[in-house]
């Protein structure tokens, strides 16, 4: 072995200490509080596995198998998913159709294929509910976005999803607006979810909060050159959006 008792003892000491920092800056601890503490090898490789590596793994793009024709051309892509549906009429092809349907805007077609899929043993499927929540977002009908997202709520990875910032929109729109404010809160976190941060300063200034969404935006920007090369570029958009964002607050309503 490479380490005596002793130095192994010091080194999960140490492995606890990383992750219990490494949480508490992205606002996390108290979900992994206990796992860190009384799982002390198992619980601290598990972080590091689901919010730091995972995490990583989904920032790096994709440099295999794509075709490149598909991307210059989404209608390619749509007609090819169109001929497999016709093919073999399953639930994963209905969706991959649907997905492709909604990012290229699509919207309605998107929308039959996503609830006539809502069947049988698909009737609660988790992705097809979170797409629905954006695709009714998209088309203004905010109270349908509702009682999918209170399906989706206790969901781990609804927490941090896109579905959950059409979530807290909708209800904004809906004139929920202190419910809206609790759910851009519960999206916080330092050095991590930007663009629900992005977002809920968007909401300060639309409600006239223009001091609290300078102080959003400006923590954003103060966190940014703290991260590493990999997560600053996979967030430059909110970045960027940010900055443009603290422009346009009046130099009066901004604080030290």
């Amino acid at each position: 072995m490479f380490f005596n008792y002793g130095s192994y003892y010091y080194l999960i000491i140490a492995l606890q200490i990383y992750c219990a920092v490494h949480s508490y800056r992205r606002g996390t601890l108290n979900n992994w509080i206990f796992f860190i503490i009384f799982l002390p090898l198992l619980g601290s490789a598990f972080y590091i596995y689901k919010e730091i590596l995972s995490n990583r793994r989904s920032y790096i793009k994709p440099t295999i198998n794509v075709n490149v024709s598909e991307v210059l051309n989404p209608g390619l892509k749509i007609k090819k998913l169109e001929e497999q549906l016709r093919f073999s009429d399953t639930f994963a092809n209905k969706i991959s159709l649907a997905d492709a349907y909604l990012a290229a805007g699509f919207t309605d077609k998107a929308i039959d294929l996503y609830t006539g899929s809502l069947t049988g043993a698909f009737a609660e499927n988790e992705h097809v509910m979170a797409q629905l929540i954006i695709a009714y977002f998209n088309q203004q009908r905010y109270s349908e976005v509702i009682p999918l997202g209170e399906k989706l709520y206790k969901l781990p990875q609804f927490a941090r999803s896109k579905a959950h910032i059409v979530y807290a929109l909708s209800l904004e729109n809906l004139g929920e607006l202190e419910q809206a404010e609790n759910e851009f809160k519960a999206m916080k976190g330092r050095y991590s979810y930007y663009e629900p941060r992005y977002q809920y300063g968007l909401f300060l200034v639309r409600v006239g909060r223009e001091k609290d969404a300078w102080q959003v935006f400006k923590d954003m920007l103060d966190e940014e050159s703290q991260l590493g090369a990999v997560e600053r570029k996979a967030n430059r958009t909110w970045f960027n959006k940010a900055k443009e964002g603290i422009k346009k607050i009046p130099e009066t309503e901004r604080t030290a």
